[in-house]
C-alpha cells in the first residue's frame, strides 16, 4: 500500500526533491558513521576516536595520521551505485526531480548519472592543494608516494574537499540546497535519521505537498509527513517506481 501510495505521489509531483544520508550509501557497503559497525566505532592504532582524527585541528596538527586514517577508511574504490542512486538518476531523466541535496561523500550519485547533486559535506573525488588550489582525484591520494600526498606542480600540501569537524558548510551549497527544496512540491527524505545538525534543519525549509520519509529507524519528523515508510531506501524507491 506505501508503494502505491508513494508512486502515485512521485506520478503527481513536477518538482521532486530528494534529501539523503549514510543509508543510500550503506547499501553499496559504504559504512556509516554512527551504527554498531559503523566508523565512529572503527578500532585504530592512532590512539584517537575517528570523531578527533576527522576535525580540521587534527588535519592540521597531525596530518601524516590523518591521511593513515583518511586513506584506509574514506576513500572507496571498489564501490558502485545502488538500486536507490538509479532510480534518482531514472527520475531526474523523467524531469520529476529537480535536485539531489546529500550528507555522502562518495560521489556515487555522479557516477549514477545524476547532473544536479548538492553535495553538503563535499567530495573525495575532488582535493586541492592548500597553496596554489590545483584539484587533483581520489586516485592521487591513494596513489602518493608520501603518506602526505603533495601538490606535483608546487609542493604543497593537498587537502580532501571534505567538511570536517570545525568547519562550517560550504555556503554556497547550502543555500542553493536551501532554494531547491523551499521551491518542491515534493521532498523525499532518504537514509537519515535527520539527527545532524546543520543539515537536518534543511526539512525546516519545505513547503510543498508531500514530504515522504524513507528510514530503517524513526526520525524526529515522522509525525509530520505525508508518508512514513520504514525500510530499505534502495528497495522502496524501486519498488515504488515499478508499481
Amino acid at each position: 500500500m506505501c508503494f502505491k501510495t508513494l508512486n502515485t505521489i512521485i506520478k503527481e509531483s513536477n518538482n521532486i526533491v530528494f534529501f539523503g544520508g549514510a543509508g543510500v550509501s550503506t547499501e553499496s557497503n559504504i559504512p556509516d558513521f554512527r551504527s554498531q559497525n559503523g566508523l565512529y566505532n572503527l578500532k585504530t592504532d592512532l590512539n584517537y576516536p575517528p570523531e578527533v582524527i576527522l576535525s580540521n585541528s587534527f588535519f592540521m596538527n597531525h596530518t601524516e595520521d590523518f591521511f593513515k586514517f583518511y586513506k584506509s577508511n574514506m576513500i572507496f574504490t571498489d564501490v558502485l551505485p545502488n538500486k536507490a542512486h538509479f532510480i534518482l538518476t531514472k527520475l531526474e531523466k523523467a524531469n520529476k526531480l529537480t535536485a539531489i541535496i546529500t550528507q555522502n561523500i562518495d560521489g556515487l550519485h555522479q557516477i549514477a548519472g545524476s547532473k544536479n547533486v548538492y553535495e553538503l559535506h563535499g567530495s573525495v573525488h575532488r582535493n586541492y592543494c592548500m597553496n596554489c588550489n590545483k584539484f587533483f582525484n581520489s586516485d592521487y591520494i591513494l596513489n602518493s608516494n608520501t603518506i602526505i600526498p603533495r601538490c606535483n606542480s608546487c609542493g604543497g600540501v593537498i587537502k580532501p574537499d571534505v567538511v570536517l569537524y570545525e568547519e562550517n558548510l560550504d555556503m554556497d551549497i547550502l543555500e542553493q540546497s536551501i532554494n531547491a527544496i523551499s521551491i518542491a512540491d515534493t521532498l523525499i527524505v532518504g537514509g537519515t535519521s535527520l539527527v545532524v545538525y546543520p543539515a537536518a534543519n534543511l526539512i525546516k525549509f519545505f513547503k510543498g505537498n508531500n514530504l515522504v520519509l524513507i528510514n530503517k529507524s524513526s526520525t524526529p519528523y515522522d509525525i509530520k509527513a505525508t508518508l512514513v515508510i520504514h525500510d530499505s531506501i534502495g528497495k522502496v524507491l524501486s519498488t515504488a517506481y515499478e508499481v
